[in-house]
């Protein structure tokens, strides 16, 4: 019986020597804004032009892809370009002269035929009254006539219609087939122009997934890139959040350095990082942590690294974070 009590005495003593953790420290890690280039064909890498840690600007090339197939759309898409300016020009310049004297010409021998189907007719229909032919006889150079006269009436159709000139309706469809393929050609040298992969701001290369010769899928990574001031992300207990609001100065201090730096809080989530509210009861609710982004001084952070582990203090002042 006396061990169990003294067992209960050395386990309170314990638990009452234990402090609950400084909760006006907020822990986390310096971070950098991560921007990614992705791969825009599943095309074999053809030359690197970086390594990873090199410092890059806007602009600077990265890698290239092998364009051959993308040049080759490009080739039909502007023979395609070719072929509707021709179509537009050959409209707007109207109808050549040689083809409307072969028009006159086809009018001609219609009518010439239609003539002669007419007097055909009128030949059979006067044999027929004296009963020495067929009534389908008659018949047939009647549907000759008409046939006749049809052919001819086309071929004036078809003159007027070369006399004319073209419809406006015509040269605005043949513009509108213009500049539909110049946009075709547009858009496949957009793509063309991203297999040649360049740095899409200032910044340093943080990983390159993919070697010389390697195929990415389409989609995938193929440089990630550091980019932007380094900045703190830290975690803010229940119990400091209505203490640190945007606005509000904070003191960061990062390991391996011995000096302080002065920064201020960009951004603090609304929503826990951690284990819900309903989930939680009692003293669980100081579990709660709030994420948030605290800039550091820019002329401070230039020699800082992402990843390195960080606490940061902020003002208790809740005017301060008002602002």
């Amino acid at each position: 019986m006396n061990r169990f009590f003294v067992f209960g005495l050395a386990l309170s003593s314990l638990l009452g020597g234990c402090r609950s953790p400084d909760e006006s420290l907020l822990l986390g890690t310096l971070e950098r804004e991560r921007v990614t280039v992705t791969a825009q064909a599943s095309e074999r890498i053809m030359r690197i032009d970086v390594a990873e840690g090199d410092e890059v600007h806007a602009g600077d090339p990265i890698l290239s892809l092998d364009p051959r197939r993308s040049d080759s759309r490009i080739e039909q898409a502007r023979a395609e370009v070719r072929r509707a300016e021709s179509v537009l020009a050959e409209l707007r310049n109207g109808t050549r002269l040689e083809e409307i004297d072969a028009a006159r010409a086809e009018l001609n021998g219609a009518i010439a035929s239609a003539e002669n189907a007419r007097r055909e007719r009128e030949r059979l229909a006067a044999i027929r009254k004296r009963g020495l032919i067929a009534q389908a006889d008659l018949d047939q150079a009647e549907t000759a006539l008409r046939n006749a006269s049809s052919q001819r009436d086309a071929a004036r159709a078809r003159l007027a219609e070369r006399l004319n000139g073209t419809r406006i309706e015509d040269i605005e469809q043949a513009e509108a087939g213009v500049a539909s393929a110049r946009a075709a050609v547009s858009q496949l040298e957009l793509d063309r122009a991203r297999y040649d992969v360049v740095a899409p701001r200032d910044g340093h290369i943080d990983a390159l997934p993919f070697k010389l010769g390697d195929q990415p899928a389409g989609g995938a990574v193929v440089v990630s890139l550091l980019a932007g001031p380094t900045y703190a992300r830290v975690y803010v207990p229940a119990s400091q959040r209505n203490h640190v609001r945007q606005g509000t100065a904070c003191t960061v201090r990062v390991t391996g350095i011995d000096r302080s730096f002065a920064a201020r809080v960009r951004s603090i989530r609304s929503d826990p990082a951690f284990t819900p509210y309903f989930a939680l009861t009692g003293n669980d609710a100081s579990r709660l942590a709030y994420r948030a982004e605290l800039v550091l001084d820019k002329q401070e952070d230039v020699t800082l690294a992402a990843g390195i582990p960080a606490q940061a203090t902020c003002s208790q002042d809740a005017k301060a974070g008002a602002r």
